[in-house]
């Protein structure tokens, strides 16, 4: 249940749509969530339908219990909790009418993705930028919640991690519901490390989907997407953790076998015969594997760790191979 803080969601996207509806449902009676959006008619639609105009818009909102924004330094001076749920792609035009600090705030990234380009995670964002104590304030939102699944309200569990344990109940304590099951960490890097891969992952089981492999072949990559995971994640930030908890394996799995799954939609449709362009302009939404593939890609020239199958979706997605031919030669490199 939350209590006195003061909470912000930023981003209207399906994600960010289906925090607001938990925090609606815990928030004290009396009390508001203060929802970011970019565009005044997306807000004036909510207001007055109480729904997203463009996600999850069978989803009906309390809207009693939101104070709207769509002025970013509005809302968080307003505010001493602030869930950034923007595509990683977003988050810094986003956050460039923003002229103040966040070193008083607690942060929380509900975004599973890395700077394009740049190169870094969301936390190393937000502490050089923005001056946001990783030690303290910090906090990571992980684990297999599928937004449409939050929405229906059906058992979902969700990790978050943060180096302070006490930041990490706070965040949970605001989360946590009867369908919502919450747990803590202190691995914000692993987690968010790993909610990148799991998306590259994604993209690669859709690509064997939609070339026609079964359920034998998927069963055999996605437990060698496990074992690359651990790799990556043990080399770059090699702390104790065990892959196989929700935040890691479970994140992993949802989002390489559900319906729900952009990144999955992106590979089955690539695997299918779509251009890239022709797949992303039909799906309308952001597949962050597209974006992350290149990312850790460019991270691992520094760890040259083995990772063949974030290798393959890169050589199809950003250097233009073809993927029946991509997949041929992965067949060869897991077991």
């Amino acid at each position: 249940m939350c209590g006195q803080h003061r909470i912000a969601v930023v981003g209207g996207g399906s994600w960010a749509t289906a925090i607001v509806s938990v925090l609606t449902n815990n928030v004290k009676e009396g009390n508001k969530i203060n929802w970011y959006l970019r565009k005044k008619e997306h807000i004036d639609y909510a207001q007055k339908h109480g729904q997203n105009p463009k996600y999850l818009n069978s989803l009906i909102l309390d809207t009693a219990k939101i104070e709207f924004f769509n002025d970013l330094d509005l809302i968080i001076n307003n505010s001493d909790i602030v869930i950034f749920a923007v595509p990683s792609a977003f988050i810094e035009s986003t956050m460039e009418q923003f002229k103040g600090t966040l070193e008083n705030h607690i942060v929380v990234s509900a975004i599973k993705g890395m700077i394009p380009d740049k190169n870094i995670l969301m936390a190393d964002f937000f502490h050089e930028k923005y001056n946001v104590d990783l030690n303290n304030k910090f906090g990571v939102l992980a684990g297999p919640c599928h937004a449409e699944e939050v929405a229906l309200q059906r058992l979902s569990y969700l990790t978050v991690a943060s180096q302070s344990l006490s930041t990490a109940e706070e965040i949970a304590n605001c989360l946590e519901c009867k369908y919502l099951k919450t747990s803590i960490t202190d691995d914000i890097y692993g987690t968010e490390y790993a909610a990148v891969l799991k998306n590259i992952f994604a993209i690669a089981a859709g690509m064997c989907q939609g070339l026609g492999y079964g359920d034998n072949f998927q069963a055999v990559l996605i437990s060698n997407a496990v074992r690359e995971m651990k790799r990556f994640v043990d080399t770059v930030h090699p702390i104790n953790r065990d892959i196989k908890t929700s935040a890691y394996l479970g994140d992993l799995l949802v989002t390489a076998y559900s319906k729900f799954s952009r990144n999955r939609t992106l590979g089955v449709m690539l695997g299918q015969g779509y251009s890239l362009q022709a797949a992303m302009l039909e799906m309308k939404m952001v597949a962050e594997g597209f974006y992350g593939s290149k990312c850790i890609f460019e991270t691992n020239k520094q760890y040259n760790i083995d990772l063949p199958i974030c290798n393959a979706v890169y050589n199809v997605i950003h250097q233009g191979k073809p993927v029946g031919f991509e997949i041929k030669l992965l067949i060869d490199k897991i077991r």
